[in-house]
């Protein structure tokens, strides 16, 4: 059996909007949808007898959390093989832990109780940071939710020894194939002023050399997985200027933004995901997939 897709749920807006875009991910690619609710009441109140007709209430809230987030999931997706359960545990350790065995992870922007200000919910930010597994973070306006455009974003940052392997090209290769979408390449590339290399002062042109070797970097970055998928109709474009500008405005009429990160082996969040793929998950118009990568980062790190 394909490994399943997991998302997870609370019972807020947001997760559940998370729960809609997961069973069409599911459905387009054939795979089980795994919905995970956890929660740590039990570490707290302790856990009632099962011949107990007393049930704590949250038990009960929990159960119903996960029940109503599946049929929700049956309606959408009849024809996608549900699960649903509820996990006393951590809600970050359960997801990461889920994530091991899965296809992919999927959870909303923002949970329950989280304060106005944040941009995005503590638990997105931690799994999409910690995850051994692509993470979708499902965020933006509703059309972008929905796929209603057609399009995938994909960020190419610096070469590295993963150039030409890149795993988050070739997620949203695969995306792009299965979903019959464009896909639309982005590498953003700046001349820094008074850089002189042996390799500019050869180009002569200073300016004409970083985008030439932006244009190297993109080709170099698309070229196995073109081959692979020839059906796949891709649009590489080199933007001068900032990556995340060119990344979020690319992603205004996006159904999904992927990028690559690197899983460092420091305790703060913002620097292992990298300053774009933390932009991107704070900001983007679109749902945003960050796919984990052996090499350099990527996604204009």
């Amino acid at each position: 059996m394909e490994p399943p897709l997991v998302v997870g749920v609370d019972g807020s807006h947001h997760s559940l909007q998370a729960v809609d875009w997961a069973v069409g991910a599911a459905a387009r690619h054939g795979v089980p949808l795994r919905l995970v609710h956890a929660s740590l009441w039990e570490r707290y109140e302790g856990a009632a007898p099962a011949a107990d007709p007393r049930r704590p209430w949250e038990l009960v809230r929990d159960e119903e959390i996960a029940a109503s987030a599946a049929e929700r999931a049956c309606r959408c997706g009849p024809d996608v093989k549900i699960s649903a359960e509820v996990l006393p545990e951590d809600p970050v350790a359960a997801l990461l832990s889920a994530g091991q065995d899965a296809s992919g992870l999927v959870v909303g922007s923002r949970g329950r109780g989280e304060l106005a200000a944040l941009l995005l919910g503590s638990v997105s930010l931690a799994v999409a940071a910690r995850a051994t597994c692509p993470v979708t973070v499902v965020r933006g306006g509703e059309p972008n939710r929905r796929g209603a455009f057609g399009r995938i974003v994909l960020g190419v940052g610096e070469p590295g020894e993963a150039a030409g392997r890149s795993a988050a090209a070739r997620f949203a290769f695969r995306e792009a194939a299965v979903g019959h979408r464009t896909l639309e390449a982005v590498r953003a590339w700046r001349a820094p002023a008074g850089e002189v290399t042996d390799d500019l002062l050869l180009e002569g042109d200073p300016v004409r050399a970083h985008w030439s070797r932006a244009e190297r970097t993109l080709d170099d970055a698309l070229r196995a997985c073109r081959r692979y998928h020839p059906e796949v109709s891709v649009h590489a474009e080199t933007v001068e200027g900032p990556a995340r500008k060119a990344l979020l405005h690319a992603a205004a009429t996006a159904d999904l933004l992927v990028l690559g990160a690197c899983r460092g082996h420091g305790r703060t969040v913002g620097l292992q995901l990298g300053r774009i793929a933390h932009a991107a998950l704070h900001h983007a118009p679109c749902p945003v997939v960050i796919v984990p990568e052996r090499g350099r980062t990527h996604g204009g790190e």
